[in-house]
């Protein structure tokens, strides 16, 4: 498996505005990671794709781009589209 990637500076503004960092995200993805998709503005974003991650039983998505070397990950958001999508309710 290609090791992970973020921008430190990034990484810290996840954490005071969303709670959320990069570090939960690479301990998450290893076992909750539901799927993998590629972005939706391809123009815009070559190449990039999208994790989805089941954080505090809800749906968040992780842009991240990847090379032959490593995954650098981008930043991350709660994503209510996902979570339509792949969580039942109730949970």
């Amino acid at each position: 498996m290609k090791p992970y990637d973020w921008n430190l500076d990034k990484n810290a503004f996840l954490q005071t505005l969303r709670g959320v960092s990069f570090d939960i995200v690479k301990a998450i993805s290893e076992e909750g990671l539901i799927d993998t998709i590629p972005h939706h503005n391809q123009k815009k974003y070559p190449g990039q794709k999208i994790y989805i991650v089941v954080i505090n039983a809800y749906c968040w998505a992780v842009p991240f781009v990847e090379t032959e070397e490593k995954i650098f990950l981008k930043t991350i958001y709660p994503s209510r589209k996902a979570a339509k999508k792949y969580l039942k309710k109730g949970e």
